[in-house]
C-alpha cells in the first residue's frame, strides 16, 4: 500500500494517482511560497552554484528536496546524498543518475518524473552540501602537487604580518582560487599575477581555459577574479618574464603568498665581508605589553621582516669598501628549471629612496656584488653608513701615539679622527708632518702613500681621507727622536766601556 501524501491546503484540489486509484492533493498553481517544506530547512550556501553556473553534480554531493504541502518527503526528510555511483534514491521516482549533471538540470528531471504523480507540481532541490573537490596546482607555488579541498571551514597559515585568517568557504563553501593557492603554500615571488590560467574539462570533452589577473583583485578588489573552483581543475602559475620589484613587494602581503615565517637559505658572494650560505630567519619580538605593567606571554612577527637583499648583505657582514652596489644580481632558479636575474642598483635606493630596488628574495637566491672598477670618494661615504654596510670600521694604528693597536671606530671616519683615538701623537717623538696610511684592496693588492697632516683640515683625499676597513697608520719619529734613539744605540754598544769607567770613579770616590 502507497503511502497517502497530506495536504492541509484550500486553494486548489489535484489528485494524486497511486496504482490507479486517485487521491486528492492540494497544488498552488503558479506560486512558491518562502517556506516550501515543513519543519527545519537547511540554508543554501551564499557562494554555491546556482542557476547561472556550471557546477555539476558529483558523488559527495548533499541535495535539498522540498516538495510543497508533501511533509513526508521535503524538510529534513528531503536530503538526499549523491551515492558512489552518481545516482541519488528518491521517494518514488527511485534512482536517477545525475553525474554530470548541473542542478537546474537535475530539478527539469525530477519535476518531469514527479509529475507521473502529482499534477502541475511544485518543488525546489538545492545544493546545500559541496562534495570535496580534487585539484591540481602547478607553477610558481611553494608546494605544487594534487590537492583534495574540503568545503568545510578552514583556517590556512598565510602571511605573518596579517595573522592566521580564517579562509572563505564556512559553512562548506565552494573554495576559491586564493584559498587553494594557500593550501599549495603561495604564489613564489617570480609568480606572474597577471596570467594566471585554469584548465576546466567541459561537458563536450573539450578543455576550457580560464584567464585571471589576481594582480587585479589586489589592486582594485575585483571578487570576479577570485572564482570558485570545480572538481578537475588545474590552476597554473606562471613565471614573470620581467621582474617587477613594485609588484613582488606588493605580492609578498597579499594572503596568497609564500609564508615569510619560514627561514630560508641563500647564498652571497662577491664583494662582501663573509661570502657563502647565509640562513635569513624572520624577526621576532619575545614579549608583547598591550597595557604598562601587564606583559602579554607568546611572541609575533615583527612587522618589516621581509628578506630583502639588503638583510642578506647585513647577514653577509656588509659589503666591502670596492663593491659596485649599482649592479648587484639576484639569480633565481624558477619552476621550469630556467635562471631568472634581477639587477638591483642599492645607489638608487640610497639617493632616491627607491625601496622597490630592495628585491625580495625567496629560497635559493644567490645575490651575486660585483666589484666596482672606478670609485668616487663621495659615493664612497654615503654608501659607508648604509644599513648594508659594516657597522664599524676596524683599523690599526703603530708607531709614535699615545695609544698604538686595533681600533673600532665608526664608518666614514677620517684620518685626524682616528689619531685622536689613539690619543694623538708622541709629543717628544713622533713626526706630526706626515703619517703613511697603508691600505689593502679588494683584489688583493696593498697600497702605501705617505699623507702631509693637518690637524686642522676638513676632511678631503689629500690630507684628511675616509678610512677604510682594516687600514694600517703607520705615525714615525720625529728627527730628533731618530737622532737620540741612534745615539743610545751607539752607547749602548759601548756599554763594557762604560762599565769600566763606572768602576774607575767608584774606586777614586773611595780614595
Amino acid at each position: 500500500m502507497a503511502k497517502i501524501l497530506s495536504s492541509n491546503s484550500k486553494i486548489t484540489a489535484n489528485f494524486l494517482c497511486l496504482w490507479g486509484v486517485w487521491l486528492p492533493v492540494v497544488v498552488i498553481l503558479g506560486y512558491l511560497p518562502e517556506a516550501l517544506a515543513q519543519g527545519p530547512v537547511l540554508q543554501p550556501m551564499m557562494n554555491l552554484p546556482t542557476s547561472d553556473t556550471g557546477y555539476t553534480l558529483g558523488p559527495g554531493d548533499l541535495l535539498q528536496l522540498d516538495i510543497f504541502n508533501v511533509p513526508e518527503y521535503s524538510g529534513n526528510n528531503g536530503h538526499h546524498q549523491v551515492s558512489i555511483d552518481g545516482s541519488v534514491n528518491l521517494p518514488l521516482i527511485g534512482n536517477i543518475s545525475v553525474q554530470g549533471m548541473t542542478v537546474d538540470q537535475l530539478t527539469a528531471i525530477i519535476q518531469q518524473r514527479y509529475g507521473e504523480y502529482l499534477q502541475r507540481p511544485i518543488l525546489a532541490l538545492k545544493l546545500i552540501a559541496a562534495r570535496p573537490l580534487q585539484v591540481a596546482v602547478t607553477g610558481e607555488v611553494q608546494r605544487p602537487g594534487s590537492y583534495i579541498v574540503s568545503p568545510s571551514a578552514a583556517t590556512t597559515p598565510n602571511n605573518p604580518l596579517m595573522g592566521t585568517p580564517e579562509v572563505s568557504g564556512t559553512g562548506g563553501r565552494l573554495p576559491t582560487i586564493t584559498r587553494v593557492l594557500q593550501l599549495a603554500g603561495g604564489i613564489t615571488p617570480s609568480a606572474d599575477m597577471r596570467q594566471v590560467k585554469i584548465r576546466r574539462s567541459s561537458g563536450t570533452g573539450r578543455e576550457k581555459i580560464i584567464n585571471l589577473d589576481l594582480w587585479e583583485l589586489l589592486q582594485t578588489g575585483d571578487l570576479r577574479q577570485d572564482i570558485t573552483l570545480r572538481d578537475g581543475d588545474t590552476i597554473y602559475i606562471p613565471t614573470s618574464t620581467e621582474n617587477n620589484a613594485a609588484e613582488s613587494s606588493q605580492l609578498i602581503t597579499a594572503n596568497f603568498a609564500s609564508n615569510n615565517n619560514q627561514p630560508i637559505n641563500v647564498a652571497v658572494v662577491g664583494a662582501v665581508n663573509r661570502p657563502g650560505t647565509h640562513t635569513l630567519t624572520l624577526e621576532i619580538i619575545p614579549r608583547v605589553s598591550p597595557e604598562p605593567g601587564q606583559p602579554a606571554e607568546g611572541s609575533v612577527a615583527a612587522t618589516g621582516g621581509l628578506f630583502t637583499v639588503t638583510k642578506a648583505l647585513k647577514m653577509a657582514g656588509g659589503i666591502t669598501p670596492g663593491a659596485d652596489i649599482r649592479n648587484i644580481q639576484v639569480r633565481r632558479l624558477t619552476r621550469t628549471g630556467t635562471e631568472q636575474q634581477i639587477t638591483v642598483d642599492l645607489w638608487k635606493l640610497l639617493q632616491e629612496g627607491d625601496l622597490s630596488q630592495d628585491a625580495m628574495l625567496q629560497q635559493g637566491d644567490t645575490i651575486v656584488v660585483p666589484t666596482a672598477t672606478t670609485a668616487e670618494s663621495q659615493q664612497n661615504a654615503e654608501v659607508a653608513t648604509a644599513s648594508f654596510s659594516p657597522d664599524t670600521l676596524k683599523i690599526s694604528l703603530v708607531g709614535e701615539v699615545v695609544s698604538p693597536g686595533a681600533k673600532t671606530l665608526p664608518p666614514n671616519t677620517a684620518l685626524n679622527q682616528a689619531l685622536v683615538e689613539a690619543g694623538g701623537f708622541n709629543e717628544s717623538r713622533a713626526n706630526k708632518k706626515q703619517v703613511e696610511l697603508i691600505r689593502i684592496h679588494p683584489n688583493g693588492t696593498v697600497s702605501r702613500r705617505q699623507i702631509s697632516i693637518n690637524l686642522s683640515a676638513a676632511v678631503n683625499e689629500e690630507t684628511n681621507p675616509i678610512l677604510r676597513n682594516n687600514d694600517v697608520i703607520v705615525v714615525g719619529r720625529s728627527g730628533a727622536a731618530s737622532f737620540r734613539d741612534g745615539l743610545g744605540t751607539v752607547l749602548n754598544s759601548l756599554s763594557p766601556l762604560n762599565n769600566f769607567l763606572g768602576l774607575f770613579r767608584f774606586v777614586n770616590i773611595l780614595n
